[in-house]
């Protein structure tokens, strides 16, 4: 965590990122695969720390799998939405990309493809597929849907989070 103890104030603000998560999921389930939940999740791991963006994923994920399915591809979610995180908490290290908004916009584009691969891959073991390559390439029209909205989605909500975090992390 940024700071080393979890203050009440620092849960309430952690479960208001987690209710932003559920309400913008399943808010745009009329859309395949566009949903701002994996930008703000991004856009945590880059201005608060992995930690407490990991805590929100797990909370989000539970929260609207139990509106739209709970069952093993939560797994499968979880495992991916770890992989980008990490990715993308590593390149957050770097210093030229923490200054470089179109930058980092690219790349939650590209964390959406890099998403749907470790979700195929995750699939292909789960369900004891044959062969890897043709079901990967047939997801990545929704892969793509998922890129786009991440771009969006980040590049919209950028300035607002960056704001908002700037404030909290001030007063605690």
């Amino acid at each position: 965590m940024t700071k080393s103890t979890l203050t009440a104030r620092r849960i309430a603000y952690l479960a208001l990122l987690s209710a932003a998560c559920v309400v913008g999921r399943l808010s745009f389930t009329f859309l395949p695969n566009v949903q701002p939940m994996t930008a703000i999740l991004l856009l945590l791991t880059l201005l608060l720390s992995l930690p407490e963006a990991l805590l929100v994923m797990s909370i989000s994920l539970v929260v609207t799998n139990l509106f739209v399915g709970l069952g093993i591809w939560t797994v499968g979610q979880f495992l991916s939405y770890l992989g980008i995180m990490l990715l993308f908490w590593l390149l957050a290290r770097l210093p030229f990309f923490k200054t470089r908004l179109w930058l980092q916009a690219l790349l939650a584009a590209a964390m959406g493809f890099l998403y749907g691969f470790l979700y195929s891959i995750f699939n292909y073991f789960l369900y004891g597929m044959s062969i890897f390559w043709p079901y990967w390439l047939q997801g990545l029209p929704f892969d793509a849907l998922h890129a786009g909205g991440n771009l969006v989605f980040y590049l919209l909500l950028f300035p607002v989070f960056q704001k908002l975090f700037k404030q909290f992390l001030k007063k605690t």
